[in-house]
């Protein structure tokens, strides 16, 4: 009897000490998981053109600051489809009606390495009139547009309460990225010319960051130029800076995915606007107030580079630009690997062809829904 009570004494205590160690395994891995979880965070830079209010520029913004797993490390502007002081003006904006002020906002280029508005004359004046001239006339003519950046006009959605931080796109870059070592996608979805200036400062830039998704390289576009919108068909992101678009498509990036092609089809439609707008916020009122029916270039190229398994097509090809002063000037040239120049410094780009579009749309919505 006495025996049989001490086996069972030591079967209980036995079993209070494997729940115990269960109990202490579950919690350091809860732990674990806790700790883990701010350095598993994708971190991210964008670059762009952040033209406001509305528009796939702004709108870029929503698939990295409302997808939980992403962390902005900040946001570079560059002069493109406004003036820098204007986009970051109605960036920081935007910032403030999303409430994420806490993400830094860094000045950058003003004007392309070379290109300018002079010259933009002499190119229509010689070869026909540019679909889209963005700060530079937008869609209409050229006439009286200033060579020089002009004071910010006043805004509709209000003018912003916070400021740009004391430092140049540049710089930032540079420093951030050598702060997280290949861990830093960028996202650049205006012209070229800020990473094309880290690039020079810092030849170990590119091949420190993660990857770089970019938009950019339509290829073809000759006939939808004259069947369709000729500004949809504009690569306006290349030619507004072509020597920029050459320094960074010839750097050393780990990995260069471009956004070309298939983002021109997939348009900003009512339909989406309405099931953003079905939930009443700041956001989604912004959304719906300035709503314009564009294709989602930039929407679609900061998605992918957070969620590359939305890519369901793609081909790897060398790329660059048109480099010469004549009606390719900033245009982009493909070749194959067996035919590719690469003692001029190509480098093998995936070309997205085909995404999934409907998980696209519904991430989308998610992502502007996630914000305030």
């Amino acid at each position: 009897m006495i025996e049989r009570y001490r086996r069972r004494r030591r079967h209980i205590a036995f079993a209070l000490l494997i729940g115990l160690i269960a109990t202490l395994s579950a919690h350091a891995a809860a732990d674990a998981r806790e700790n883990a979880a701010p350095a598993a965070r994708q971190l991210v830079i964008e670059d762009n053109d952040f033209r406001g209010p509305g528009g796939s520029d702004m709108q870029s913004t929503l698939p990295l600051l409302g997808n939980r797993h992403v962390q902005v490390l900040g946001f570079t502007v560059v002069s493109g489809d406004d003036w820098e002081n204007a986009e970051a003006a109605a960036l920081l904006r935007f910032l403030e009606i999303t409430h994420r002020t806490n993400v830094p906002v860094v000045d950058g280029a003003v004007y392309p390495l070379i290109n300018s508005v002079a010259l933009w004359r002499l190119h229509e004046q010689q070869f026909g009139p540019i679909g889209w001239k963005g700060a530079w006339g937008g869609i209409g003519s050229m006439t009286g547009v200033p060579s020089v950046q002009p004071a910010v006009a006043p805004m509709p959605q209000g003018a912003p309460h916070t400021t740009t931080i004391h430092d140049t796109a540049a710089d930032f870059l540079i420093r951030e990225v050598h702060a997280h070592p290949h861990q830093v996608t960028i996202v650049a979805a205006g012209p070229l010319t800020n990473l094309a200036l880290a690039i020079r400062l810092d030849p170990t830039f590119a091949a420190d960051t993660k990857a770089l998704v970019f938009m950019g390289g339509l290829i073809d576009q000759d006939l939808a130029q004259v069947t369709s919108n000729a500004a949809f068909a504009e690569d306006f992101n290349f030619i507004f800076d072509p020597e920029a678009a050459h320094i960074v498509l010839t750097a050393d990036w780990p990995k260069m995915i471009g956004i070309g092609n298939v983002s021109s089809d997939i348009l900003f439609t009512r339909a989406i606007v309405d099931r953003i707008a079905s939930t009443p916020s700041a956001l989604t009122r912004y959304l719906a107030t300035y709503y314009a029916p564009l294709p989602m270039w930039d929407e679609i190229t900061a998605a992918v580079a957070v969620d590359p398994t939305l890519i369901t097509k793609s081909i790897d090809a060398y790329m660059d630009v048109d480099l010469s002063a004549g009606v390719d000037y900033g245009h982009a040239h493909l070749w194959s690997a067996g035919h590719a120049p690469r003692a001029m410094g190509v480098r093998a780009v995936t070309l997205v062809q085909e995404i999934d579009r409907p998980r696209f749309i519904d991430q989308f919505v998610g992502d502007a829904l996630a914000l305030p």
